[in-house]
């Protein structure tokens, strides 16, 4: 299926929701607030106004949003903001994991899959409903339409084996040097065949915060030198966990009848992901610390904070669909 490529179509600016974010978005419209920039440290590191207050500014890096000049992007203001809204991020992040340096344990873990597994892949295999699959697939877009862009970032931080075998990962999930498998382009044909908006950010607004904070982990690690080991972490974490994941996709999918562009997506990642887990964990991860051993608790981080959001993404999808409500803050 030929789509028009996604990344052409800037995104408008969202609705503000609350005034972290209102102070960003304003500035962007050229209407700085009269009244100075809102607090920051008292905010909810996981609400709806600071996570959307931060996606606004890391998606300048990104393709930025219509009408809003590129030199914002390194604006001293903004980014002396955003280092705020970060510090809270990470903060509840690191407080809400359990940390440590017992990487093998960690990386260990995410390779178990309990025989009677539960999660948001499992319900959609087992009895989720094509609603249920449309409302996910929305909501995954905010991510994969920008596929594996955060973790290029972190190629010129690394070394030897480490930046080679992370830049073959990488190669592959740019469809090979062929920019109709680029998998955020099988995302947007993905889209397409779902019968829902393939344009990059299409469904920012419909977005919630749980969503919003998988992504900015992404971005607030590969903006970030010192976090490179996190985000080296949070990349090894998707490997693992993907493969398994997308086989009870292409299955949900197939048992939905969806068109077959929808369930490519996922089968291309069956395979790939399989062998991309032993490369992260070997040869990246592998030399990486044995370069830089003192990072060992950073990739530990990355790791943790990857599965705590996900949970929390998991959580909310499941606890609105149980009963019955949609869980995107506007409906499809």
């Amino acid at each position: 299926m030929t789509t028009v490529d996604p990344a052409l179509d800037r995104a408008v600016l969202p609705a503000a929701r609350g005034p972290l974010s209102a102070a960003v978005l304003d500035a962007l419209r050229g209407d700085p607030p009269a009244t100075g920039l809102p607090a920051i440290a008292s905010a909810d590191p996981y609400g709806e106004d600071l996570q959307l207050a931060l996606h606004v500014c890391y998606e300048l890096h990104y393709q930025g949003f219509a009408g809003v000049p590129d030199d914002w992007e390194w604006d001293p203001e903004l980014l002396r903001f955003r280092a705020a809204l970060e510090r809270v991020f990470l903060d509840a992040l690191r407080a809400d994991v359990p940390g440590g340096a017992d990487l093998d344990g960690v990386l260990d873990e995410l390779l178990v899959e309990p025989v009677d597994g539960v999660g948001v892949s499992h319900f959609l295999k087992d009895e989720g409903e094509w609603w249920h699959m449309r409302e996910y697939l929305a909501l995954r877009s905010i991510y994969h339409l920008k596929e594996a862009d955060p973790h290029a970032w972190v190629i010129p931080r690394l070394r030897g084996t480490a930046k080679a075998a992370l830049v073959a990962v990488e190669f592959d999930e740019f469809g090979g040097g062929r920019g109709d498998r680029m998998h955020s382009r099988l995302f947007a044909d993905l889209l397409v065949g779902a019968g829902l908006d393939h344009r990059y950010l299409g469904y920012l607004e419909h977005a919630p915060a749980v969503m919003l904070a998988t992504v900015n982990l992404m971005s607030l690690c590969g903006l970030h030198r010192s976090l490179r080991g996190s985000l080296v972490g949070h990349f090894a974490a998707a490997e693992i966990t993907t493969a398994p994941s997308a086989t009870r996709m292409a299955k949900a999918l197939q048992r939905l009848d969806a068109h077959p562009d929808c369930v490519e997506f996922f089968t291309e990642h069956i395979e790939a992901d399989a062998v991309h887990e032993q490369v992260m964990r070997r040869d990246v991860i592998g030399d990486l610390l044995a370069r830089e051993p003192e990072l060992t608790e950073s990739v530990v981080f990355g790791v943790q904070a990857t599965e705590l959001l996900e949970q929390r993404l998991g959580d909310h999808l499941l606890g609105a669909w149980e009963k019955g409500q949609t869980a995107l803050r506007l409906p499809l």
